[in-house]
């Protein structure tokens, strides 16, 4: 196990040991989830990476100023 503290900017280190174990490397992408109480944080492959980009295409309808003023207070 092993912790980290959350500073005033919502900013955090992920310790090294925790790094080196999940591969992460300067650049890479997180994926954040939140279950109940417990957040769970995984790298995203590219995988994820081209599907996120393809699904974001096709919902384009949805994707205007004033959708965005509609839905901002969300």
């Amino acid at each position: 196990m092993e912790l980290a503290r959350i500073r005033a900017g919502g900013q955090t280190t992920i310790p090294k040991r925790v790094r080196e174990a999940a591969n992460l490397n300067a650049g890479d992408t997180l994926l954040f989830e939140v279950h109940g109480n417990c957040l769970v944080v995984r790298k995203m492959s590219p995988v994820d990476d081209a599907y996120l980009y393809g699904l974001s295409l096709t919902l384009d309808e949805w994707n205007s100023l004033e959708d965005e003023e509609a839905w901002r207070d969300l």
